[in-house]
């Protein structure tokens, strides 16, 4: 059993368009909130917050919205669909607004109109990749689909530098072309997907193959089996006990380090300057250093957690960030060695990102991976919403040597309650304990 490279990057678009826009409303909106209407800074912070507000309901509602949902272009495709084209259709009524001379309320309206219609299609597009692709290759595949999100936060990185003229006054900023460049990338991304990705026809692919032609395919198709009675077994309105603990504590987990690391690149760039100086603003760059590093281990971190399972890797990635927190947390000036330790964060970042996800959906119930797809959304939203409160009191009341001492405390927790998960994995061991069924001449 191998995993469709093809067909996981084509589903990726759907994560590729939304990034992208993402990337573009973290980058620009809060200028133009600051800017263009003047607002000061706790009222943009406030504005920038209301994302991940709606995201608490939005992304658990309409995850469970698709499940339900069993139309003649699938449960998902239509939610992506219908959710892209509201959502450009109301983007370019925002930034035809977003000027001087326009009205502050009525750009807040749109705004909100256009969080929702983004909010409609996230917990869907994502749930599209688990629904068609076997679980023992899941893994692989959401690094691909973390790869190909990456690509969108890249491609409007890019198209900001080749299009985006800064002029000294930041409210005569022109986004005409940025703004076109982020429209045409979600059309054509949805538009290819669309006429590539067949919802119905491949989910009932996946279900129909089965045909053995090797050991390893007659053990992956034995632990498939498996999986299949227990699912068969779990279709009771809740969760057996045992598997309800493990997600409660998967989910603790993940609020936990979304809480370490976003209270980083939230602040990081305030800490360097605050603590090794003016000339520390320079070394912002190690933020994207550590998102390289991400971009570059999510198809490797895919394939190494299929053989030693996704456990075992995330609390690997967790001792790596922990470690650099720490010692990040102990550099009094700036030393290049700080490169490095955001190279190994962004390793660990991609070793959780590749896994957690996955492990949520093994443990859901079948025709709920959207429920759980939104649950899973809800405790990095709610951590995401949470975590720059409580770091920026402490880097505010106490001192901004706070912030990596906060991260790492979050991270070791994160480590003590992924501990306590017992379910989930793709457990490679699994395998090896089949091998005994058969002979080698089978």
């Amino acid at each position: 059993m191998k995993l469709n490279y093809r067909r996981t990057i084509l589903i990726g678009l759907a994560f590729l368009s939304i990034t992208a826009f993402w990337q573009f409303y973290d980058n620009e909106i809060p200028r133009i909130l600051k800017y263009t209407f003047n607002l000061g800074e706790t009222a943009t912070g406030a504005v920038m917050a209301m994302d991940n507000v709606f995201a608490l309901i939005l992304l658990p509602m309409f995850g469970i919205l698709s499940d339900k949902h069993d139309g003649p272009f699938g449960k998902r495709m239509p939610f992506i669909v219908l959710g892209t084209i509201l959502s450009i259709i109301l983007f370019l009524v925002l930034m035809f607004v977003a000027k001087p001379s326009g009205n502050i309320m009525f750009f807040f309206l749109v705004l909100l109109l256009l969080l929702v219609a983004m909010g409609t299609y996230r917990s869907p597009a994502v749930s599209l990749m688990p629904d068609l692709t076997p679980a023992p290759l899941r893994s692989s595949a959401n690094a691909v689909i973390n790869l190909m999100g990456a690509l969108g936060g890249v491609f409007i990185l890019v198209m900001t530098m080749l299009v985006l003229n800064r002029p000294e006054d930041p409210a005569d900023t022109d986004y005409t072309k940025l703004v076109l460049s982020l429209v045409l990338c979600m059309a054509v991304s949805i538009v290819i997907m669309v006429f590539t990705v067949n919802e119905k026809k491949i989910k009932k692919q996946i279900e129909k193959e089965g045909g053995l032609k090797s050991l390893g395919d007659k053990i992956e198709y034995e632990e498939a089996k498996e999986e299949t009675k227990q699912v068969i077994a779990n279709r009771e309105k809740r969760l057996p006990p045992d598997v309800m603990k493990s997600l409660t504590f998967l989910l603790i987990s993940v609020a936990f380090w979304f809480m370490a690391y976003n209270a980083v690149t939230t602040a990081f760039t305030r800490y360097v300057s605050e603590v090794w100086g003016p000339d520390g603003g320079s070394y912002a760059g190690a933020l994207m250093v550590a998102t390289v590093a991400a971009v570059l281990s999510y198809i490797p971190i895919g394939v190494l957690s299929s053989k030693l399972g996704r456990k075992k890797v995330i609390l690997s990635g967790v001792v790596l960030m922990s470690a650099c927190y720490l010692g990040i947390a102990l550099m009094v000036n700036y030393s290049p060695l700080l490169n490095l330790f955001f190279v190994l964060i962004g390793i660990g970042w991609a070793a959780i990102n590749v896994n957690s996800y996955p492990m949520v959906v093994e443990m859901s119930k079948a025709g709920d991976i959207g429920k759980y797809t939104g649950t899973y959304y809800t405790f990095s939203m709610a951590a995401q919403v949470f975590t720059p409160i409580l770091s920026g009191l402490l880097l505010e009341n106490i001192s901004y040597r706070t912030l990596f001492p906060y991260a790492f405390v979050f991270s070791t927790l994160a480590f003590f309650t992924m501990l306590m998960v017992r379910h989930g994995d793709s457990r490679p061991e699994a395998k090896k304990n089949l091998l005994e069924h058969f002979d080698v001449d089978d």
